[in-house]
C-alpha cells in the first residue's frame, strides 16, 4: 500500500489529505496541470488549476479531455476521501460530460458534488467553472462502483 493510501485509510483529515495528494500527484497526468485541491469535505471536494498551454487543444480553447480528466479526478478522489479504503477502492466506471461553454486563459475551478451514495456507487455531480466569468464550461456526472479489496 503506498503511503497516500495508508494515509487515505488512517485519516478524513482534510489538510492531511490535501498534503499527501499533492505528494501522489507529481506521478500522475494532473501534475503539468499543476491541479491543486482547495477544500474537500464530506460532501464536496474543489479542485483549481489555471489553464496554460497544457490544458489547451490546438484552437487555443481548454481542451475537453481536460475537463473530463478533472471530472474522473475530483470523483474519484473525493470518493477516496468518504470510503474506507482500507475496505474498498473507487473505480470509475461511468462519465458523461456536456461540454456548454468554451475559456483560451484564466482560473478553472472544478467543483464535485455527491448525488447519491449507497453500498456500493458513489454518484457524483461536476461542474468545471472559469473562475473569472462564473460560467459553467462544463457539466459532468461520474459513478464509482466501491470495489471490494480481495
Amino acid at each position: 500500500m503506498s503511503s497516500f493510501a495508508q494515509l487515505a485509510a488512517s485519516t478524513k483529515d482534510p489538510q492531511a489529505w490535501i498534503d499527501g495528494w499533492v505528494e501522489i500527484r507529481a506521478y500522475t497526468a494532473l501534475e503539468p496541470l499543476k491541479v491543486v485541491i482547495t477544500e474537500i469535505t464530506a460532501e464536496h471536494l474543489i479542485m483549481e488549476f489555471e489553464i496554460t498551454d497544457a490544458a489547451r487543444q490546438p484552437m487555443g480553447l481548454l481542451h475537453g479531455g481536460v475537463s473530463m480528466l478533472l471530472a474522473e479526478t475530483v470523483a474519484s478522489t473525493h470518493s477516496a476521501y468518504i470510503c474506507d479504503i482500507s475496505k474498498v477502492a473507487p473505480v470509475g466506471i461511468e462519465i458523461n460530460g456536456s461540454h456548454l461553454r468554451s475559456a483560451t486563459s484564466g482560473r478553472i475551478r472544478v467543483i464535485g458534488r455527491v448525488l447519491r451514495s449507497t453500498r456500493s456507487f458513489i454518484f457524483h455531480d461536476i461542474e468545471v467553472v472559469h473562475v473569472e466569468t462564473g460560467n459553467t464550461l462544463c457539466s459532468s456526472r461520474v459513478t464509482n462502483y466501491l470495489k471490494p479489496h480481495n
